[in-house]
């Protein structure tokens, strides 16, 4: 691992506002900048109460003129709901505001449902462009060829680096096509993680923007002083979760003694699954379960994530994160 991260979905607590979410994001960036985070992604999600980074481009600027130094970015924009060129033009724009600090991660899906996915599209195309659309997004980042008709202003020359990002083997298999860096959403969707990383390792080509693989992994993370007070606080993001499978999405809910009073067993076996590859406990269990999600996967970075409904909780937890990841950082590069 040579360097760890921060995926943030500004989370809106029961009982807080949306307003609430987004001041909560710029202080949580301000501190992970101060504990050594490399980058500070936000996603696109669209018609979730419970989500509040939906106007992704918009408040990655924000995150970016509270900071300094830590990069800025999007993890991801989900590009199918756009045209590649207003993409370019947004983050072209970032990056000539915040010179060599912003990121630009692409996925495939919606990011909502089907329903709210017409409404931002305005039309439902029945043929996968992704990868055409990926080429001419990036098109617009590079210098301006000789009489191009269509440019993005600001965009041309930008080279803002671009990702794919996936939770199958499709994104595996077209970023290693692409030569591309490549982050892997095993944070909520672990099942083929193995397969996803060997694929892209094994069938990497280098191009003009990578000369070698380069993975992220992402994983929760959820922090606390006892391993029982983390298990606690982590039943906010678990019963979120069931709620958003069984279709009944919401603010993140403040947490609960028994999740199995709230969770249909079978539900909860889901959730369990889908939400494995993440550390929860004391600062030596985190350290110890993160440990091995690191040697099992060998990731050029980690990206770390969690959604704790207490503020100064959640702060607390990507802090004792961020410490953990010092130390392993620090073990792996004197081995």
């Amino acid at each position: 691992m040579q360097t760890f991260s921060l995926l943030d979905l500004s989370p809106i607590p029961e009982g807080k506002t949306a307003a609430d979410a987004l001041s909560n994001t710029v202080e949580l960036a301000r501190a992970a900048e101060g504990w050594g985070y490399h980058r500070y992604w936000l996603a696109e999600h669209h018609n979730m109460p419970g989500i509040a980074s939906a106007a992704t481009p918009i408040v990655i600027g924000h995150v970016a003129a509270a900071t300094s130094t830590i990069r800025v970015g999007a993890g991801g924009i989900m590009l199918p709901n756009h045209a590649p060129l207003v993409v370019a033009e947004q983050f072209g724009t970032l990056a000539t505001l915040f010179p060599g600090r912003i990121d630009l991660g692409l996925g495939r899906a919606p990011g909502t449902d089907m329903a709210t996915a017409r409404a931002l599209r305005r039309h439902m195309a029945p043929d996968d462009s992704f990868p055409q659309d990926v080429l001419e997004l990036i098109g617009y980042f590079d210098d301006a060829a000789e009489g191009a008709a269509v440019r993005a202003i600001p965009g041309v020359g930008t080279h803002v680096p671009v990702w794919i990002l996936g939770s199958s083997l499709y994104g595996a298999q077209l970023a290693a096509y692409l030569g591309l860096p490549y982050a892997f959403a095993s944070h909520f969707a672990p099942a083929v993680l193995d397969d996803a990383l060997a694929t892209y390792r094994a069938t990497f080509r280098p191009s003009v923007w990578l000369d070698r693989p380069y993975a992220i992994v992402a994983a929760g993370v959820c922090a606390a002083e006892t391993d029982a007070e983390a298990a606690y606080l982590r039943t906010s993001q678990m019963l979120a979760f069931a709620r958003l499978r069984t279709g009944n999405p919401g603010p993140l809910p403040r947490p609960v003694r028994d999740l199995s009073a709230e969770v249909p067993a079978p539900v909860l076996a889901q959730v369990q699954q889908a939400l494995s590859c993440s550390a929860t406990g004391s600062a030596v269990t985190i350290r110890q379960q993160l440990g091995a999600i690191i040697a099992r996967y060998q990731p050029d970075e980690l990206m770390v994530t969690g959604m704790i409904h207490d503020h100064q909780a959640r702060l607390r937890s990507f802090e004792m994160a961020a410490k953990a990841l010092t130390d392993l950082r620090h073990t792996s590069a004197a081995a």
